[in-house]
Order: C-alpha cells, then structure tokens, then sequence
C-alpha cells in the first residue's frame, strides 16, 4: 500500500496568496459597499493588542476582541478602519453620521 498523499485531486497547486501578502494587509476578500471594493480581513481577538474606535457605533474596541480591519482596495494604510464585526454587518442600517454624547471622547 502506498502512502496517503495530501494532495487536491487532479494535481492542483493552492492558489498563491502572495499578491495579497505582499500589499501587508494579509488575506482579505474584497465586498462591494457605497459604489467602491472594500478589502475585509477579519482579526482575532488573540491578535489586537490595541484600541480602536469603530467607525460605525463610535465606541471603543479593546484589546483581545475580535473584530474587522476594513479599506478601500486602492487606499493606504492609512485609510485602514477597524469595525466591531455586528457593526460591519449593520453598516448599510446606519446612519452615516453617527452623534457623540457631551462627554464621549474624541479619539
């Protein structure tokens, strides 16, 4: 009996996945929102060290809780947004303005 092989049937290589490491963002799939391609790449909570601030409840997301880093295909680093993933979801219920209270911080 010759050895198991763990091989796709047909003799298929996986697909290459160095075009989208090498823009540093690591491996995304791409949605269409607002008339433009978005990259999406969910985080895991073991992998956020930082705090972010949601763009769609304006409230903070602390370290260790996993959620989605999201930008426009042709955008920067800096253009890079961290949503809670219910709010990504959500992102055509809201509203496009969200209000801050008189003592939420402004980061």
């Amino acid at each position: 009996m010759s050895p198991r092989r763990n091989r796709p049937p047909g003799g298929h290589r996986p697909a290459d996945r160095t075009e989208q490491q090498e823009s540093g963002f690591g491996v995304g799939s791409t949605v269409e929102w607002q008339g433009e391609e978005w990259v999406v790449r969910p985080v895991a909570g073991s992998a956020s060290g930082k705090h972010y601030r949601c763009p769609g409840c304006d409230q903070e997301i602390p370290p260790g809780v996993g959620h989605v880093v999201a930008w426009r295909e042709y955008g920067g680093v800096d253009d890079r947004r961290h949503w809670h993933r219910a709010c990504w979801n959500a992102r055509d219920r809201r509203t496009s303005k969200v209000q801050r209270s008189r003592n939420a911080p402004r980061h």
